[in-house]
């Protein structure tokens, strides 16, 4: 099967199907018993995205279960500030622990030097899912954008109002720029051999686009997404990328404009007949269903499926939640809103 038949590629090409492609962020995670049971055998978080054995397995097993129109990588978008040698850990009910890097002394202990070399298990997992994935399904692979994977290396975790990252970007521009333009440069980097391995398409994650100002969000958001997306189609000029600017509101028209993305995430609060009339004549629109609705499913979740569907089916579409399912999501929920999506 040629790309051009998987209807996935068809929507970022710009088609309008009656049917819309669906895949769901996350669709690889906690809520499903089989995933559970791998992550045990595999042993840690980190153990599980580097074992190519593992982690095709999770990729494949919503598949298996769900036929949906994409697959997409399964590892996590802080094996990037690991492969520059910044140290990475998962705590069990705490998430990732990073040793935070605040000024340029930090960042003096960081290189491209053995990128290649310590993500070599992820580049194995894209070959081998290219081979093993249904030839209907797209193969997404991804990477977090720069911001939101810098946040994550000066704070050292997860935080609610990135106090050392927006001080460090607003205090010395000059100085969070040399830490924004290393992670541009090994995202780069990394996407290249995913696509290299097999990847048909690309989503970038910037999941805290939201907390920063106008501009700081030109400077931080982007300006690096430019960066990539030129990089990119300079080596394979056919390839769909598609952004996720979480929370960004009427900027992320802004955001479609500059980057030329192929495809726009959209977060649950986007309003859907702006995002119909503003957006999507300019690039497929994916999302954007709540994630709690879907955990509690039922009467509410089947309106607001209706509700996206008549707003967006429209115009070139892909079904998808507005963020990543929730591990209290029951599966049977999952394949209910794939039912009512291929009933059209």
């Amino acid at each position: 099967m040629v790309q051009s038949e998987k209807k996935f590629l068809k929507a970022l090409a710009g088609e309008v199907q009656e049917i819309p492609p669906i895949w769901l962020m996350r669709q690889a995670g906690r809520y499903l018993p089989e995933y559970r049971a791998t992550r045990a055998e595999a042993g840690s978080f980190l153990d599980l995205c580097y074992s190519p054995d593992h982690a095709v397995e999770v990729t494949l097993q919503p598949l298996r279960r769900y036929d949906f129109d994409a697959a997409i990588l399964f590892s996590d978008i802080l094996v990037i500030p690991q492969a520059l040698g910044q140290g990475l850990s998962f705590v069990q009910g705490e998430g990732p622990q990073l040793p935070p890097i605040r000024s340029g002394a930090g960042l003096a202990a960081l290189s491209t030097d053995n990128l290649h070399q310590t993500l070599a298990p992820v580049y194995e997992t894209v070959s081998r899912l290219s081979e093993q994935i249904p030839p209907t399904t797209a193969l997404i692979g991804f990477a977090g954008a720069p911001w939101t994977v810098a946040t994550y290396m000066v704070e050292g975790r997860g935080s609610k109002d990135f106090a050392h990252t927006r001080r460090w970007a607003y205090g010395d521009p000059q100085g969070f720029q040399e830490l924004i333009d290393l992670v541009t440069g090994a995202t780069i980097l990394y996407l290249k051999r995913q696509i290299a391995a097999g990847a048909e398409v690309i989503q970038l994650f910037e999941t805290w686009a939201g907390v920063l100002d106008e501009t700081g969000f030109k400077r931080w958001c982007i300006d690096p997404m430019v960066k990539i997306t030129a990089a990119l189609k300079r080596d394979y000029p056919d390839l769909p990328v598609i952004g996720f600017p979480r929370a960004a509101g009427v900027r992320a028209l802004d955001y479609v404009k500059a980057t030329g993305v192929q495809g726009l995430g959209l977060d649950s609060g986007v309003p859907l007949a702006w995002a119909r009339d503003y957006l999507q004549s300019e690039v497929c629109v994916q999302g954007n269903l709540d994630p709690m609705l879907l955990v509690s499913g039922g009467r509410s979740m089947r309106t607001e499926i209706q509700r996206i569907l008549n707003h967006l089916n429209g115009g070139p579409f892909i079904f998808n939640l507005g963020h990543g399912i929730t591990p209290e999501t029951p599966p049977e929920h999952v394949a209910e809103l794939v039912k009512i999506i291929r009933r059209l």
